[in-house]
């Protein structure tokens, strides 16, 4: 390779760097002109000029033709929006699933809505000698379920309507909440709390905390959660550091889906 092969292949690879840089501003404040830019990166504006047309041809850039000031296009959130489709939510939930399990010692479950059930997507169970073991694959109710409620509070009503319409809410424990206003209060409740609480509804003897997962469209398509027996857990120690744990998982996966809004909690 020639001296000079050599400087424009080094060129080229400072130009990538500097386009990304200029992507990565127009990313945290939004639209800026070639003066703004120049000025943050400390380029010169030739530069600036230059990049922008190149990554403005790509369609990554756009210009608002009043102003003249450039932003990011969607074509990046589209990119990103695929790459999280072949992820799937199980992959990119996996390490806060790990989290949460070092800080609790309890089981952590990952749960989506199949015919309007929860089924159980991924799992780590407890450390300790006696767990809670409800595998991967295996479907529980939704409207008794920690990971069920924290997903049906966040629902768009016309569809959590949808979905009640089609259950019939059995009497599984003393807990089990199945009069419909009481449900609806519990909803609430949850959307004001940013989680939910499964004290003994389903199984007797069974806890749970869960927290809602949105996509980058806000639809809550996934739950996560922390289960323990109830011999085991102490309201007042246990209470508050599960549902701040299990809320802040369900923000950091859901942040990592693409969703950016703030979720109560």
């Amino acid at each position: 390779m020639s001296r000079l092969d050599k400087e424009d292949r080094t060129n080229q690879v400072k130009s990538v760097k500097k386009a990304f840089l200029i992507m990565e501003e127009l990313d945290r404040s939004g639209e800026l002109s070639v003066g703004d830019l120049s000025e943050r990166l400390r380029m010169d504006k030739a530069t600036v000029h230059r990049l922008l047309n190149t990554i403005k041809a790509s369609g990554f850039v756009v210009q608002n033709p009043d102003n003249k000031k450039y932003s990011n296009s969607l074509k990046l959130l589209a990119m990103g929006n695929r790459v999280m489709s072949r992820l799937g939510v199980k992959q990119i939930a996996r390490p806060y699933l790990e989290e949460l399990s070092e800080k609790t010692g309890e089981t952590i479950n990952l749960g989506s809505i199949v015919d309007n059930r929860i089924i159980y997507i991924d799992k780590i169970l407890s450390s300790s000698t006696i767990k809670v073991d409800l595998g991967v694959g295996v479907t529980v109710p939704i409207y008794c379920s920690g990971l069920g409620k924290a997903i049906l509070a966040f629902t768009p009503e016309s569809r959590l309507e949808g979905i009640l319409d089609s259950i019939r809410c059995e009497q599984y424990t003393p807990n089990t909440i199945t009069d419909r206003s009481r449900l609806l209060e519990e909803f609430a409740k949850i959307r004001r709390d940013g989680f939910a609480v499964d004290d003994e509804e389903y199984i007797e003897g069974l806890v749970c905390f869960g927290a809602p997962i949105f996509d980058f469209e806000g639809v809550p398509v996934a739950a996560v959660s922390i289960s323990c027996p109830k011999y085991r857990y102490d309201p007042g120690r246990h209470l508050k550091l599960y549902t701040e744990l299990v809320a802040e998982a369900g923000r950091k996966i859901s942040k990592m889906m693409g969703y950016h809004k703030e979720i109560a909690g």
